[in-house]
C-alpha cells in the first residue's frame, strides 16, 4: 500500500526526533573523532628545512628558484559527507518487524544529522541497477530532512543492483576528497564484479569510503517451516524449497557465510572500513564500534 503525503511528513518528522537525538548525544563526537582530518587541501609553499618530508616537494618551484620547497597542506575545514543508498528491491524484505529499507534509512539519517552538527555537506546517490537520483551536497536541517523524505517515500525504477554505478558518480561530481557511506546489503555485488572493482579502485583512491552492510536474520539461516515458495525480489525468480529438510538448511547457510566472506575479502582488499548491522540489531553499537575503530 502506497503512503500518502501526511503519512510520510509524520514518518519523516518521528525519524527526525529519533535519530536527530542519537546524532546529537552520541555520534557527534565521534564521527568528528573518526572522520575529520581526512580531508586536506593546498594551502601553500614555503623553502625546505631539515626534517620535512620530501614527498612534498614542488619540484616545479624548486627547479625555479634554486631552493628546495615544499607544499604545504592544512586541514580541510568544511568536508562532504555523501550517502550511496540502495534503493533496489530486495532492501523491502524484512521478518523482525523492520525492513531493511527502515533500518538503512535510520542510519542513514543519524550519520547526515553527525554531519551537520560537525558544519559539513551531505549528498545523497540512490541507486539501484542505475543511478536513481542524485541529491548535490548541501548543509542545514532542511536539507537533511529532505534526503530523509526521499529515503522514506521514494519509488525506484528499477529492481535490480548494480554498485558500480553509483561509485562512478561520486568519483564524477566529486572532485575533491569526501566521506562516502555506502549503504547496502550487499546480497549481489559479485554479479557486477569485474566493473566493481574498477571503480572501488579509482573512488577509493579519491574518498574515504566506508560500508555499512545491513541484512536480516533469515537471510543468513533458513527456518523449518515445510515447503515454501521463495522468490528472488531483484529477479522475479521463484523457486519450491523444502525447509524440512536439514541438507537444505545447511546448505543455505554454508551459501550465505560464503557470499559474507566474498564481501567482506572484496572490501579488506581495497581497505574499506564496513560494519554489518541485522534488522533486529543495534546499529548504534556497531556505529560506535566502526568509528572507534578508525
Amino acid at each position: 500500500m502506497e503512503e500518502n503525503e501526511n503519512d510520510i511528513l509524520r514518518r519523516v518528522r518521528k525519524i527526525e526526533i529519533k535519530t536527530r537525538g542519537l546524532s546529537d548525544e552520541i555520534f557527534a563526537g565521534k564521527y568528528h573523532t573518526a572522520f575529520r582530518g581526512r580531508g586536506m587541501s593546498f594551502s601553500e609553499v614555503r623553502e625546505y628545512r631539515a626534517g620535512d618530508d620530501v614527498r612534498d616537494i614542488d619540484w616545479n618551484v624548486t627547479a625555479r628558484s634554486g631552493n628546495p620547497h615544499i607544499k604545504v597542506y592544512e586541514e580541510e575545514r568544511e568536508l562532504t559527507m555523501m550517502l550511496l543508498v540502495d534503493v533496489s528491491a530486495s532492501r523491502m524484505f524484512g521478518t523482525t518487524g523492520r525492513l531493511k529499507k527502515g533500518m538503512i534509512t535510520e542510519i542513514a539519517a543519524v550519520l547526515a544529522f553527525s554531519a551537520v552538527q560537525n558544519n559539513d555537506k551531505v549528498g545523497c546517490i540512490f541507486f539501484s541497477d542505475r543511478v536513481e537520483k542524485f541529491i548535490p551536497p548541501k548543509k542545514g536541517r532542511s536539507h537533511i530532512l529532505a534526503i530523509i523524505r526521499e529515503l522514506v517515500g521514494f519509488r525506484p525504477q528499477s529492481r535490480g543492483t548494480k554498485l558500480s554505478e553509483p561509485l562512478r558518480m561520486l568519483t564524477n561530481v566529486n572532485k575533491k576528497r569526501c566521506t562516502t557511506f555506502i549503504l547496502s546489503d550487499f546480497l549481489n555485488p559479485m554479479r557486477d564484479r569485474e566493473a566493481l572493482e574498477d571503480a572501488l579502485k579509482i573512488a577509493g583512491s579519491k574518498h574515504d569510503l566506508v560500508a555499512i552492510r545491513v541484512y536480516d536474520p533469515r537471510e543468513a539461516a533458513m527456518p523449518d517451516v515445510g515447503i515454501v515458495e521463495l522468490q528472488d525480489a531483484e529477479s522475479g525468480r521463484k523457486i519450491w524449497v523444502d525447509t524440512s529438510s536439514r541438507a537444505v538448511r545447511d546448505h543455505y547457510a554454508a551459501a550465505w557465510c560464503r557470499h559474507t566472506e566474498a564481501v567482506g575479502e572484496l572490501l579488506r582488499h581495497y581497505r574499506i572500513d564496513a560494519a554489518t548491522v541485522a534488522t533486529e540489531g543495534d546499529y548504534v553499537a556497531e556505529l560506535l564500534k566502526l568509528f572507534k575503530q578508525r
